[in-house]
C-alpha cells in the first residue's frame, strides 16, 4: 500500500483493534490519531492495514450505537432532574410557577478540528451553550489565558490526543506521555484566575493521560487513571452534566461516569458542584428574548 494524509488505518501489531487517521508521513513511520479515540500513535509503514470502506462503516456503526447509548442516559437523567426542579419550584405543583435556566458555559480547547466539530454538535443536541476553539495541544498553554478572559467560561474541557508511550521511561515520569504535561499547565494556569474547583469546572486530558497530575493541577475531572483509551465525546458528557446541575447540588460522580462511553477506568475526578443556575418568572425571559 502507498498510505497518504487522511487515509484510515489499523495497526496489525495491535490486531487492528482502533482506526487511524493518518495525520503526517515521515521516511520510517507515519504519525496517527485515533479516528474515535483521543489516542495519538506512530507506526512503521509495514506495521500498517488500510481499511475499506465497508470495515470504516461497521466500525462506525457500532461507536454510534455506543454514543446514542450515552445520549440517552443523559436525557434520562436531566428528565428527572428537571421533573424534581418543576415540582419544587410548583411547591408540589400546588401553583403554575415555571422557571427558566442559565446553564454553565462551556469553553472547549481541542486539539483535533475533526472532534472539535463533532463534540460541539453533540453540546448543541444537549442544550449546552458552548465555545470550541481548536488549538494544537503544544499552544494550548499559550492560549488559554487570553480565552478565559474573552469567553468568562464556567467550565473548560482541555483535551485533544495523548498517549502513554510504555518504552520509554516510568509511568510517573510525564515524559512518557505526549501531551499530559501541556494539558496540566493549562489547568494551572487557569486555577491563576479562578482557584476555587466549584467557581470554574475543568475536565482535562485524552487517551492514556496521566489522571493524577491533572488532578493534582487542579482539574475536577481527568483521565486516564488505568492509562486507557477514552471516547472523543467523553469529556463532553461531562462537561454537560456539569452544566445542567445546579450549582446548589453535587455532581454524582458515579452518574456522571455511567453516562460516559469509556467508564470510571478512563475517566475520574472529584466532588464538584454543578453551576446551572434556575430563575423566575420564565414569562419575563420569553418576551425579553422575542424583543
Amino acid at each position: 500500500m502507498k498510505p497518504k494524509v487522511g487515509d484510515i488505518v489499523a495497526r496489525k501489531s495491535y490486531q487492528c483493534d482502533l482506526l487511524f487517521r493518518i495525520v503526517a508521513l515521515h521516511n520510517d513511520f507515519v504519525e496517527l490519531i485515533g479516528e474515535d479515540m483521543r489516542l495519538a500513535a506512530d507506526a512503521p509503514y509495514h506495521d500498517l492495514v488500510l481499511i475499506q470502506e465497508s470495515e470504516r462503516k461497521r466500525r462506525k456503526k457500532e461507536f454510534l450505537q455506543a454514543e446514542e447509548q450515552c445520549y440517552k442516559l443523559f436525557r434520562q437523567d436531566y428528565n428527572l432532574m428537571k421533573q424534581r426542579d418543576e415540582y419544587e419550584a410548583s411547591s408540589g405543583y400546588t401553583n403554575d410557577a415555571a422557571f427558566f435556566e442559565m446553564r454553565g458555559r462551556v469553553l472547549h480547547m481541542d486539539g483535533d478540528p475533526l472532534y472539535l466539530r463533532k463534540c460541539t454538535e453533540v453540546y448543541d443536541r444537549l442544550g449546552v451553550p458552548v465555545y470550541g476553539v481548536h488549538v494544537s495541544e503544544k499552544e494550548m498553554p499559550e492560549q488559554i489565558a487570553s480565552l478565559i478572559e474573552m469567553v468568562q467560561p464556567d467550565i473548560i474541557v482541555v483535551t485533544g490526543h495523548d498517549a502513554y508511550l510504555k518504552n520509554r521511561v516510568t509511568e510517573k515520569d510525564l515524559k512518557a506521555y505526549r501531551h499530559t504535561k501541556f494539558f496540566a499547565e493549562c489547568v494551572r494556569i487557569a486555577r491563576r484566575y479562578v482557584p476555587q474547583r466549584d467557581e470554574l469546572v475543568i475536565f482535562a486530558g485524552a487517551c492514556q493521560s496521566h489522571f493524577e497530575t491533572l488532578i493534582k493541577a487542579g482539574a475536577n475531572f481527568a483521565s486516564s487513571p488505568n492509562r486507557v483509551n477514552i471516547h472523543a465525546l467523553d469529556p463532553v458528557y461531562i462537561a454537560s452534566r456539569v452544566s445542567i446541575t445546579s450549582f446548589m447540588e453535587r455532581v454524582s460522580l458515579s452518574e456522571v461516569l455511567r453516562n460516559t462511553i469509556t467508564g470510571e477506568k478512563g475517566l475520574g475526578g472529584i466532588e464538584t458542584k454543578g453551576v446551572m443556575r434556575k430563575g423566575m418568572p420564565l414569562k419575563a425571559m420569553e418576551e425579553q428574548e422575542d424583543s
